[in-house]
């Protein structure tokens, strides 16, 4: 049931099929991916209005928007513009959660795209901002994994992970969508 109904729905929440089916970004990094998933959300604000909220995302800095008790260890996640966390370059470790690990920036045009992935090619995760019209986006992100079948973190991507990805990831967007559409978001 989980890998015919619900796996399927959720590797594409929120996106067209033509932006499951373009190639963006870092997709040429993970060659053959065992996980691919693609998701959208649309937002009423400009890009300009949503890029902040990206460039800031991680591990102490200001969290995922998502579940505090997940993602900042309980403590609440910032609703405010931290300006201080906005200077990442090419290289700059983003920390996933505690445990010291994450991804890198691997590309980034700044107000348009981030792209984050690890020093091997196994994983990529793109952050993309789209114009609709003259005060809307829309927000894709895709995450492409080639398993390690072999390694012992495949047990952590399979049964941890991968369950827990698209909750996490569906309250992000939201998250993000709501912090974007604020009609004065604080700064500090």
């Amino acid at each position: 049931m989980f890998t015919r109904l619900y796996r399927p729905w959720h590797l594409r929440w929120g996106s067209t099929d033509s932006e499951v089916d373009a190639t963006l970004p870092g997709d040429e990094i993970v060659d053959a991916p065992t996980f691919a998933a693609t998701r959208a959300v649309s937002i009423d604000a400009r890009p300009a209005d949503v890029w902040p909220w990206i460039v800031q995302l991680g591990f102490n800095r200001a969290g995922w928007y998502s579940y505090d008790l997940l993602d900042t260890v309980g403590r609440n996640g910032p609703v405010k513009i931290v300006s201080s966390l906005h200077h990442l370059r090419l290289g700059d470790l983003v920390p996933l959660g505690p445990g010291g690990g994450g991804l890198y920036v691997t590309g980034l045009v700044p107000g348009r795209w981030l792209l984050w992935g690890d020093k091997h090619g196994y994983t990529t995760w793109l952050w993309a901002i789209e114009p609709v019209g003259m005060s809307s986006s829309r927000l894709l992100t895709r995450v492409r994994s080639h398993y390690r079948w072999t390694h012992p973190e495949i047990l952590f991507s399979l049964l941890l992970a991968e369950p827990f990805d698209f909750p996490m990831m569906r309250k992000c967007l939201l998250g993000i969508k709501h912090r974007a559409e604020s009609p004065h978001p604080p700064t500090g």
